[in-house]
């Protein structure tokens, strides 16, 4: 289960909060839990948690936040470990994506937790998608440069590479692809986005 300890800015309350409102949503389901499960779960009476949060909807905004906020700088950082562009991809990829999808596929609850984001928290993931696009496009142009590959010359960019491997991503989410399945269907857009960077790469003589 992921600690949200570190994400709310040094306020042990709210992390215990955010902690106890994950583990009942996963185990019971946004819908059936109530604000007296949240309470409970987080060891805090109910007129403390309403001092924090409004309502469940906030509490879960919260949590898609923060997790999405960690995700972010997971990703950043996975960008800069050493090896190769597939290699560093990868990386990145696990730690922002993949560690957090199994979270939720485990769940009994899982496409109803997934569906609330989209209907609920739709902005965050928004502003999510687009900082993990921006991170992906500055590591294609690093590359591209690295190698003096021109992708102009087949009509493509780095931001164009970047939303092609999360658009392949999220349709694969949308087919119901999980765990391995999908980790072997980033590999092969990973591999593709290589291909399009040696190929672009002058020839040395």
């Amino acid at each position: 289960m992921m600690n949200l300890a570190a994400d709310t800015k040094g306020d042990p309350r709210r992390a215990r909060i955010l902690d106890g409102a994950m583990k009942v949503f996963l185990a019971y389901g946004f819908a059936r839990t109530t604000m007296d499960d949240i309470a409970r779960a987080a060891e805090v009476s109910r007129p403390t948690l309403y001092l924090q949060f409004r309502n469940k909807a906030d509490i879960f905004r919260a949590i898609g936040a923060s997790i999405l906020e960690r995700s972010l700088a997971e990703a950043r950082a996975g960008l800069t470990i050493e090896g190769s562009f597939g290699e560093r991809m990868m990386t990145a990829l696990d730690r922002a994506l993949f560690s957090l999808m199994e979270m939720v596929d485990k769940s009994a609850h899982g496409e109803e937790i997934l569906g609330l984001e989209n209907k609920i928290a739709a902005d965050i993931i928004a502003e999510w998608r687009e900082g993990l696009t921006e991170a992906v496009e500055a590591a294609v142009e690093e590359e591209a440069v690295r190698n003096g590959a021109d992708l102009g010359q087949y009509g493509l960019t780095p931001r164009s590479l970047a939303e092609l491997l999360l658009d392949g991503l999220e349709g694969m989410r949308l087919r119901g692809l999980c765990g391995r399945p999908a980790i072997d269907g980033a590999r092969r857009l990973i591999t593709v986005m290589e291909i399009v960077l040696v190929a672009a790469t002058p020839k040395k003589d």
